[in-house]
């Protein structure tokens, strides 16, 4: 694992303050090396004297808490007003932005939005992202606290213990972050197959359903007989 010499330098003179703000960084959308920053404080836990590994853990969690709530906000005042203009722009209607697909979106969020973000944490792109979607697609706040929080928090746990217990053997650690990376792609591949397959059963359901009223009705009108009406 690779550290900036700056972002090394900043760990080794402000300690947790630096960990806490490069994550909350990243989790605002900020292209930071948040992750990088939690590895290196918790292999420096382990071989250092001035750090402590729960100390590394608590100042990652809250950065990540505090970094995703001020992305969410970003997204919830900034972004939606933002992206409903967009849906009203002519020369922008080609991306197919249009209310249909907010609506489409928020859907997602009110149904998924919790899982996105408890997992989001653990994928880099979505790490950075998630919580500006959710803000942008108007997920409830209560419910995104709570499963950013606990995202967080298990995050810079697993993390931050993987970087402890392996920070002596930096290969075995580099390899043990590779395969996390490889299985986080194929993790989030696998749930975002799931969820389109879920969203077009049940968009299947209504339709099939109405398809088998109607054959009903129209087989109990055929064997029903036909009078004719008695001639006056």
């Amino acid at each position: 694992m690779d550290v900036p010499s700056w972002l090394n330098d900043a760990i080794v003179t402000y300690g947790y303050v630096a960990i806490a703000i490069a994550v909350a960084l990243e989790s605002m959308g900020v292209p930071f090396p948040g992750e990088t920053a939690l590895i290196a404080g918790s292999v420096y836990a382990g071989t250092r004297h001035e750090f402590n590994i729960i100390g590394v853990i608590v100042a990652a969690a809250t950065g990540a808490i505090v970094g995703d709530n001020a992305g969410f906000a970003i997204g919830h005042y900034g972004g939606y007003p933002l992206l409903r203009r967009i849906t009203q722009t002519p020369p922008l209607r080609p991306l197919h932005l249009d209310e249909g697909a907010l609506a489409y979106a928020q859907r997602y969020f009110a149904r998924h939005g919790g899982k996105t973000v408890f997992f989001g944490r653990f994928f880099s792109i979505l790490r950075a992202y998630s919580a500006f979607l959710a803000g942008v697609n108007q997920m409830r706040w209560p419910p995104f606290l709570f499963w950013n929080a606990a995202g967080g928090i298990l995050w810079a746990a697993i993390f931050g213990t993987l970087g402890f217990v392996l920070g002596r053997n930096a290969a075995v650690l580099g390899a043990v972050l590779r395969l996390l990376g490889t299985g986080g792609i194929i993790a989030l591949g696998v749930f975002a197959a799931l969820v389109v397959v879920v969203s077009v059963r049940r968009r299947r359901k209504p339709r099939t359903a109405v398809m088998r009223a109607a054959e009903t009705t129209a087989t109990r009108d055929e064997s029903e007989p036909q009078t004719s009406e008695p001639r006056v």
